[in-house]
């Protein structure tokens, strides 16, 4: 008697397999429902809050201050309207899938294919962007730990909360978000009251020939080298479609808390671009005002120095505040990328032993700890290769976000017209949807605009080749029927045929 198992019933749809599977299936690959609005408010503000405390202000450099404020105000735009047109989409289609359940609705497997991989990219990559600046300063109290081991720390030390429980994850990301904004508060009412904010000092971008120092002193090219950093002000905040199923009142919760996530960042990202840029503080190098800050790797810790003073106890204070962004970014985003790995695992797009959740946490405890190890090592290969790793990391983010942006706009526009229960309407509809997809596709450029960050940009594009490769040759041959997000997709793709 034989003890293989019998292979499993195939239907082919289009150019794709599925494959049927047992209860037992989706049993193994369970999630909660532990969220309400305010932790989801966490969960998105705490996903993009480093990006007030570090990574923006290479924008200053790109572009100058106004240079980096125009390219601001597109942005701000672009992810306003997105986050309204995405707040209706999640309430259609509430699965962990998110991006890449809106693109499968619309535009089939292949459609939700790309947008997925576009999505984990950006989502594993960020947190390597951000645990480079967790190292650096960890690395400040303690030189004598190496980088390497300090990334390998807060990797582990969030990941494993991550795996914990998802009930956990958002309570320790409210309260670190709470924490961080404070931060950003008392930092902005210093700026104002101090008397160390001037005018003056956000027009010391020294400008290339034949520009003003005073406009735009690297040109409109700058405008356009400034994109990706306005971008970091707010990227990630999309995040939050992936917490659709550990949702408890997703109609309800998830564009309240989308929205409000996103006014709040909008708030904070002007706030910071004005009071950070025109502090009155001098590098090394003589540099000062938004000329220094445009270089540093921790322009909040800086703009704290130039208000409170220096010193060895000020310096611990400062290395702890800086941490504290991060940290809440960092922390947001591994569940980010271990939600969108799950749902394109649970589904056959990535192997499926990746959406594997634990037995009593019913977390995806195995896409979570594999999203870590690949964040990790890109830290890693690109650390040898480049003195500016947290940049090039940064822009090789910006450009697989992007990349979604435009498919999951392209989704609402397609949905829009198919005949499904909308229990939230964006304001903007079709009209949002365009200006989103037409600014996404500049960003897309802008993430190539400054050369020494185009290699970086250029292997995820490799990579993202090789995905595709994956998927033409191996996954679409092996997609799982009942999957949530493939099984709504499969149920309306019938019912239009029936129409």
């Amino acid at each position: 008697m034989s003890n293989k198992k019998p292979k499993p019933e195939v239907t082919q749809t289009g150019s794709v397999e599925y494959e049927h599977v047992d209860e037992t299936y989706l049993e193994e690959r369970s999630l909660k429902k532990k969220a309400g609005w305010v932790l989801l408010w966490g969960l998105g503000v705490g996903a993009v809050i480093s990006g007030d405390y570090f990574g923006w202000n290479f924008g200053l450099d790109a572009g100058g201050f106004w240079g980096l404020t125009i390219a601001t105000v597109f942005m701000a735009i672009m992810y306003l309207f997105m986050m309204y047109s995405l707040a209706e989409l999640s309430t259609i289609l509430p699965h962990a899938g998110g991006p890449y359940s809106f693109a499968r609705t619309a535009m089939g497997p292949w459609g939700g294919y790309i947008t997925g991989l576009a999505v984990v990219i950006e989502y594993v990559v960020t947190p390597a962007v951000i645990v480079v600046g967790i190292g650096g300063y960890l690395h400040e109290i303690w030189p004598i730990v190496p980088l390497w081991a300090w990334w390998l720390i807060a990797y582990a030390i969030f990941v494993a909360i991550n795996v914990y429980g998802v009930e956990l994850t958002l309570k320790v990301s409210l309260v670190v978000t709470i924490i961080a904004t404070l931060i950003l508060i008392i930092y902005y009412l210093a700026a104002i009251f101090s008397g160390h904010w001037a005018w003056a000092n956000l027009f010391t971008v020294t400008p290339t020939p034949g520009n003003s120092a005073t406009w735009l002193p690297k040109g409109w090219y700058g405008v356009f080298g400034a994109i990706p950093f306005a971008i970091w002000f707010y990227l990630a905040i999309e995040e939050l479609p992936l917490a659709a199923e550990e949702t408890e009142d997703v109609n309800r919760d998830m564009p309240k808390a989308m929205i409000s996530a996103i006014v709040a960042l909008l708030v904070m990202s002007v706030f910071t671009l004005v009071l950070n840029s025109g502090i009155d503080f001098c590098n090394a190098d003589g540099a000062c005002g938004a000329a220094a800050i445009g270089v540093s790797g921790a322009p909040l810790a800086d703009g704290f120095v130039a208000i409170f003073g220096s010193g060895k106890a000020m310096t611990i204070i400062l290395i702890l505040i800086g941490l504290t962004g991060l940290i809440a970014s960092f922390h947001s985003i591994i569940y980010a990328y271990g939600r969108q790995i799950f749902a394109l695992s649970r589904a056959g797009y990535f192997p499926r032993f990746w959406s594997i959740t634990h037995k009593t946490r019913h977390t995806p405890h195995v896409a979570l700890i594999g999203g870590a190890i690949i964040g990790y090592l890109a830290a890693l290969l690109i650390d040898q290769f480049s003195d500016t790793v947290g940049a090039v990391l940064l822009n090789m983010a910006v450009f697989g976000a992007a990349i979604s942006y435009v498919m999951m706009m392209l989704s609402y526009i397609i949905i829009k017209k198919k005949n499904i229960d909308r229990p939230y309407v964006s304001p903007g509809g079709n009209f949002f949807a365009w200006v989103t997809l037409i600014l996404a596709l500049i960003s897309i450029f802008a993430a190539f605009a400054i050369p020494d960050y185009r290699p970086g940009v250029i292997g995820v594009a490799i990579f993202y080749a090789l995905g595709l490769i994956y998927f033409a040759v191996y996954a679409r041959h092996h997609l799982v029927a009942e999957a949530p997000e493939e099984e709504f997709a499969l149920i309306e793709l019938a019912e239009e045929e029936l129409a």
